[in-house]
């Protein structure tokens, strides 16, 4: 598992040499002015006198100024939230026989790729951790031009008509008149949404599942929800869907510890995800793929083109091609995360549209977005966003042009340049629309197959382990909870009778409405493969806390501290104060972390060592809390010989997930084996 983590090798670093010209040092240098200029003076303003009024000559100054003020752009409107990486994808197997895209050709071929993860609601300012959809969104550099995969953690979209998508995030987004909540989906609005188009319900079965509330962007699947079309070389089409699998497994948070994170640290997945970079412990995901023929477009009972339903993997099977490595950290997160501008037209022969219709209504809202965002429509061109093979056309000018172009021909057809640039024949490369026949009236209508909006929905829930239909059920409590409305409240209930009767009713009586008076559709199939339950678990990358004080068994300690390292286990020693502890026999570890500076939520495990302090009830104290909050949580514990002092158990506890020093010959293994698992669901 280490070495597959960890990536392969030098890797396609054609981008980053494509973004070398653009990195500059300053570390070192003499400061300028944006012309050049050196600068004499860098701390005071030119005054008229040491206590006079400012002159207006100082144009350092103003230069200095001027370019503070307008340093922020517009964020987004969704998707604000974000934080980039780098890395690589790798063909594991040809795709020759479905499409011709290039970098689907070759096994063992890499394509350079820039991947954007983010949330939806909250503005930029918000925290990692709320209970909100995810942008998983993916560029590859190919040598055909830039391809953009972007996705959610879930398969299915809120509505199946973008004449409704500004109203659900209108609905989603805080309350116009205060601007409240920040990053969260609990309050009217959104649920009165939810309860008026009801084919949302699947897609709030999601949301409201551990799904929503991941435990790093490393452990979350990615899927581009759309239908697409792969096209080969003979003009053949498949229906195609597209998934990322994450190696480490999909992990979630559970509800209480996404909310106290989001208050110790919102910083948390952005920081999870470049810390495992430095480290060396390369994030991977697996690219998947479901293909359905075109002539068997009608042989299931859902709508290959409707966007809130899923394609059940036991029906339509996942096909491994590929993997992706995310190896480099960005240099500067301005200049390449935030202006870093996708968009679903960014498209290479043999990938084509389809009509599903939410792809249909992303066709022109990107190129729109990015425009307003980054001030002008010379935005490809931006060195995060230039694709590796050279682009040639007759646009010109505009704000933040660049590029030089020196042709005296600027339009086509033409004489003077013998008709260049022009078009390449798609035998040679040039993208092509699918020729699908088209007919029909002109209607503003949706299609009766997209109507059935709750047995996939029941599907899900079906799927689920008894621990994550519990969570479900929480996480409606709390949201409906927050809602000040009980028409609305009923509303939903009402609603929600349609995917289980049990479930609703419960969440009725936990948010003050009546029962529902309905009851579920008759649909007794589950899909395995959309429970968290089974998916891999591995202790690499996993942080462990070390909660220790001085005069801790030394050699006990520190075998086991490298042991868990040596499992690519991140470790943190943990104390009351910075500076270093110290064992009975002079062994030392330096603490890089102290009770004050962190928190349980913060470790996937405690490994409770215990010790001395100059206030060891104050310590005593802060290791309590942390064993109660770890242990609350399901959380594997590993206690040290010198820590069962601090672990006091009610004959009510069965203790699962702990492991104790004391009466484990084999602790190192068995520790990291219950860090492995996680969570301990049957723990008392």
């Amino acid at each position: 598992m280490k070495n597959s983590a960890k990536g392969s090798g030098s890797g396609d670093n054609r981008k980053q040499k494509q973004l070398d010209p653009h990195r500059i040092q300053n570390t070192g240098k003499k400061i300028t002015t944006n012309e050049g200029l050196k600068v004499a003076n860098n701390e005071n303003t030119l005054k008229a006198g040491d206590r006079g009024p400012i002159l207006m000559q100082d144009f350092h100054f103003f230069q200095k100024q001027m370019h503070f003020d307008t340093e922020r752009i517009p964020e987004r409107v969704v998707h604000a939230r974000g934080f980039g990486v780098h890395g690589e994808f790798e063909l594991y197997k040809s795709m020759s026989k479905y499409t011709k895209a290039g970098f689907l050709q070759k096994p063992g071929s890499t394509t350079p790729v820039f991947v954007r993860f983010s949330t939806v609601q909250g503005g930029k300012g918000s925290k990692d951790t709320a209970r909100d959809v995810r942008g998983f969104a993916v560029k590859f550099y190919t040598e055909e031009g830039n391809y953009d995969m972007l996705g959610l953690p879930f398969p299915v979209f809120i509505v199946h008509d973008p004449f409704k998508f500004v109203d659900s995030q209108h609905a989603l987004k805080p309350d116009p008149r205060t601007d409240i909540p920040t990053a969260s989906g609990a309050h009217d609005n959104f649920w009165d949404f939810v309860a008026n188009n009801q084919e949302s319900a699947h897609f709030v079965m999601w949301v409201m599942s551990d799904r929503a509330i991941p435990r790093s962007w490393r452990m979350m699947q990615g899927f581009a929800v759309n239908t697409f079309r792969f096209e080969n070389v003979k003009g053949k089409a498949t229906f195609v869907k597209f998934q990322w699998r994450p190696i480490l497994g999909v992990h979630s948070f559970l509800m209480e510890e996404a909310q106290i994170i989001g208050g110790v640290d919102p910083d948390f997945h952005r920081k999870d995800l470049r810390d495992a970079i430095e480290a060396g412990a390369y994030p991977v995901f697996e690219l998947g793929v479901q293909m359905i023929a075109e002539e068997d477009e009608h042989k299931f009972d859902f709508d290959v083109l409707d966007p809130t339903k899923l394609w059940p993997e036991e029906t339509v099977p996942v096909e491994i091609i590929g993997k992706m490595t995310l190896n480099r950290n960005v240099d500067n997160f301005f200049a390449e995360t935030e202006q870093s501008a996708f968009d679903v037209t960014n498209l290479v022969p043999g990938i084509n549209f389809t009509d599903d219709p939410i792809l249909q209504g992303r066709t022109f809202t990107y190129k729109i977005t990015q425009q307003h965002r980054l001030g002008s429509s010379n935005y490809p061109d931006l060195p995060i966003n230039r694709s590796l093979c050279p682009f040639h056309n007759n646009q010109r000018d505009g704000f933040s042009r660049h590029r030089i172009d020196v042709d005296q021909v600027n339009y086509f057809k033409n004489s003077i340049a013998g008709n260049t640039p022009g078009p390449t024949r798609p035998e040679k490369g040039g993208f092509e629309h699918y020729p699908e026949k088209v007919e029909g009236y002109k209607v503003k209508a949706s299609s009766e197959s997209f109507k059935d909006f709750f047995s996939q929905a029941r599907l899900f829930w079906n799927s689920m382990s008894s621990v994550e239909k519990k969570h479900i059920i929480d996480s409606f409590s709390f949201q409906l909870a927050k809602v000040e409305r009980l028409s609305v409240r009923q509303q939903v209930i009402d609603m929600f009778v349609n995917v289980d009767k049990e479930m609703a009713t419960t969440i009725a009586e936990n948010v003050g409405a009546n029962p529902p008076a309905g009851r579920h559709v008759p649909v007794t199939a589950s899909s395995p493969s959309l429970s968290q339950e089974s998916t891999p678990k591995y202790a690499f990358s996993q942080k462990v806390g070390v909660l220790i004080g001085d005069g801790f068994n030394g050699q006990e300690v520190k075998s086991v501290v490298t042991h868990l390292r040596q499992q690519g286990v991140f470790v943190d020693i943990v104390s009351d104060k910075l500076g270093t502890v110290t064992g009975q026999d002079g062994v030392e570890l330096k603490v890089n972390k102290t009770f004050l500076t962190t928190h349980h939520t913060l470790f996937d495990s405690l490994y409770v060592v215990g010790g001395k302090s100059d206030n060891q009830a104050a310590f005593n104290t802060n290791i309590a809390e942390y064993i109660n909050g770890a242990y609350k949580h399901y959380r594997p514990i590993g206690i040290a010989t010198t820590g069962e002092a601090h672990f006091q158990p009610s004959e009510h506890n069965n203790l699962a997930g702990v492991v104790r020093a004391r009466n484990t010959p084999d602790f190192e293994k068995e520790f990291v084996y219950a860090v492995a698992q996680q969570r301990f669901w049957n723990r008392t």
